[in-house]
């Protein structure tokens, strides 16, 4: 009977350690539930903190690229004030070069007209000086005669002479300032579309760049909500 009462005993006592036991499996199971339950919460409260940064540094972007666009338009702006005013310049330019060149025209076309005045009067006197020369006797007037063909031929080359000249100038004059003006037209309006184009890349660039982050910042999220889910899952 002692055996048995011996037996017994060591059974309730064995078993009173076993209950013992799975209560304290039982508790530190818990524990670790809680430990994996803070874990979670302290990995979402950490996402949550980094998907917060994220969306502040695209905002911060955003608002960069909108001040670099804006800077962008008023450089276009200013250069084409500047286009304008360079071309404003050019045609002031041009007309004053017209208006000298028209001034100096008139005046060679009055020197011509007071030179021409002054070889008619010269062979006036000339034929009047002839014909009394002629009334005086008739071999000076022979004489005299040549002399005024000669002098009126000489005067006469002389005039046309100058005209050709002052003509040629002046149209060379006019050449040469029309091809510099349509020069200095021609490489303002190539400097305004290379500007243009080169600004155009820069906004696409930009532009591609901002698609770029956005889709980054949308897969990283992607892959923390999953991240997420995935542990909920595991804990469940």
């Amino acid at each position: 009977m002692m055996v048995v009462m011996m037996m017994v005993v060591v059974v309730m006592m064995v078993v009173v350690v076993m209950m013992v036991v799975v209560e304290m499996v039982v508790v530190m199971m818990r524990v670790v539930v809680m430990m994996v339950m803070v874990v979670v919460v302290v990995m979402m409260v950490v996402v949550m903190m980094v998907v917060m940064v994220l969306v502040v540094v695209v905002v911060v972007m955003m608002v960069v690229v909108m001040m670099v666009v804006v800077m962008m338009i008023k450089v276009v702006e200013m250069v084409v004030v500047m286009t304008i005013m360079v071309m404003m310049v050019v045609v002031v330019m041009i007309t004053v070069v017209v208006v000298m060149l028209v001034v100096v025209m008139m005046v060679v076309m009055m020197m011509v007209v007071v030179m021409m005045m002054v070889v008619v009067v010269v062979v006036m006197m000339v034929v009047v000086m002839m014909v009394v020369v002629m009334m005086i006797k008739v071999v000076v007037m022979v004489v005299m005669m040549t002399i005024m063909v000669v002098v009126v031929v000489v005067v006469v080359m002389l005039m046309m002479t100058i005209v050709v000249v002052v003509v040629v100038v002046t149209v060379m004059m006019m050449v040469v300032v029309t091809v510099m003006m349509v020069v200095v037209v021609v490489v303002v309006m190539m400097m305004v579309v290379v500007m243009v184009v080169m600004m155009m890349m820069v906004v696409m660039v930009v532009a591609v760049a901002v698609v770029v982050v956005v889709m980054v910042v949308m897969t990283m999220m992607v892959v923390m909500m999953t991240i997420m889910t995935a542990t909920m899952m595991m804990v469940v």
